[in-house]
């Protein structure tokens, strides 16, 4: 541009005439471009998360004999993706010539202005083959640019999916300077707390838990029972703090949960869920979770607690088997005593069951319960359970009803009060024994 310039200014900047056109057919096709590699992440990720959810849940899709319709599904999705795979390609197929129409306009006018002017005695002969041969040179970077520049797209159109992501901002999130426990006892306190997953339409929260007021003392052993709907996994939510209560305050150890540190809070809490997640590793790294501080003498011992070693010894590899995905090897019942011993590996202060024994067979559920009388002295521990056989032992059963507490106390005072939890207790129990009696 600068040696053309100082050769012939005129006859430059007629090359460089072009250069509005150019930018302008540039920004149109941008945005048409962007938006089309847009549609196609977002597709895409449409696409994968079917094929996800369906890969996973295929033994349910074959049950219900659901093949067909999947594939319809399936075809429906990928037809449109390749849709707007065409209309992107269409985009840019005419996106290149188009710039290389610009380039031909630029080559005519210097043709037509540099023999007028040469005609005229302003441009020699010589300097008009000059500017032809750096027209050419002005516009190849630009030309290679263009081709670079749809690659720069799909690329820009990947990372704004992927930064939408990271830039989303977690609710729940510590304090400035958080609050250290420098030991932790156990002690539980729920101060009329009220919480809400969402809010309904005129913007009042629908609460799920209302009023709850409770404590729990170090060492105590408590369970929540009733309906489902009831709130007891929300309870134990909002003390593993994945949520923020809306009103009220949770207390350990006398110290508000919000101003303690996430990470130290659940390092104290061991929580066994209904469903468990296995890893696609070794039975011993499920275990463990990558701590390299617990030796495979301590793993071991463990599973032995909760009556896990007989069948992982009876394994190929033992502790070294490979799990298939999601523990797809494994039966629920084997899962489950895996995170028994995940969950007691760490060594909690507070033991949380969340339906833990609710697959596992009456023999196993007996072991692991002797298990647990021993590893749960001196620790606090919570119970959910529809399966009311499971904590008569506790020293407190609290009810849950419609997200309230209705009733407290001991299995035995709350037969005699014959609320909520004496008619679950005859539901139960009468219609087992009506079922041994048919046998």
């Amino acid at each position: 541009m600068i040696v053309m310039l100082n050769i012939q200014w005129k006859l430059a900047l007629v090359t460089f005439s072009v250069l509005p056109l150019l930018m302008a057919v540039t920004i149109f096709f941008r945005l048409k471009i962007r938006n089309a590699y847009r549609s196609i992440r977002a597709k895409i990720a449409k696409l994968n998360s079917f094929l996800n959810e369906n890969i996973t849940g295929m033994t349910v899709i074959q049950i219900f004999n659901r093949e067909r319709q999947k594939y319809h599904q399936f075809k429906e999705l990928n037809q449109d993706l390749m849709g707007s795979h065409i209309k992107n390609v269409l985009y840019y197929s005419i996106f290149m010539p188009s710039i290389d129409f610009i380039e031909s306009i630029g080559l005519a006018l210097i043709i037509w202005f540099g023999g007028l002017w040469h005609y005229q005695g302003e441009v020699t002969f010589g300097v008009l083959v000059l500017f032809i041969q750096y027209s050419r040179r002005f516009f190849m970077p630009i030309s290679d640019l263009t081709d670079k520049y749809n690659i720069m797209q799909s690329a820009m159109a990947s990372s704004e999916r992927i930064f939408n992501i990271l830039d989303v901002k977690p609710k729940i999130v510590n304090v400035e300077q958080p609050k250290q426990l420098k030991s932790f006892s156990g002690h539980i306190e729920f101060r009329d707390v009220w919480f809400a997953y969402r809010n309904l339409p005129d913007g009042t929260p629908e609460y799920v838990l209302k009023n709850i007021n409770f404590e729990v003392k170090p060492g105590e052993k408590i369970a929540f029972v009733g309906a489902t709907g009831a709130g007891k996994t929300s309870i134990i939510n909002l003390l593993c703090r994945f949520y923020d209560c809306t009103k009220g305050e949770i207390l350990l150890d006398g110290v508000n949960i919000k101003e303690l540190d996430i990470h130290q809070v659940r390092e104290h809490i061991g929580l066994v869920l209904q469903d468990v997640f296995i890893f696609a590793d070794s039975i011993k790294e499920n275990i463990r979770l990558k701590n390299s501080e617990m030796s495979d003498e301590q793993i071991q011992k463990l599973a032995e607690y909760v009556n896990a070693h007989q069948f992982i010894s009876r394994l190929p590899n033992g502790y070294d088997e490979k799990m298939m995905e999601r523990g797809a090897s494994l039966s629920t019942g084997q899962k489950q005593l895996l995170a028994f011993a995940r969950a007691l590996a760490y060594n909690p202060k507070v033991l949380i069951l969340d339906e833990a024994t609710s697959s596992v067979d009456t023999e196993s559920e007996m072991l692991i319960q002797n298990a647990l009388e021993k590893l749960l002295k001196n620790r606090t521990s919570i119970c959910i359970a529809h399966r009311l056989s499971t904590i008569q032992h506790c020293d407190r059963i609290i009810v849950m009803h419609k997200g309230e507490i209705k009733e407290q106390g001991t299995h035995q005072q709350l037969l005699k009060l014959k609320g909520i939890y004496y008619r679950l207790y005859q539901l139960q129990f009468l219609s087992l024994e009506k079922s041994a009696a048919a046998k």
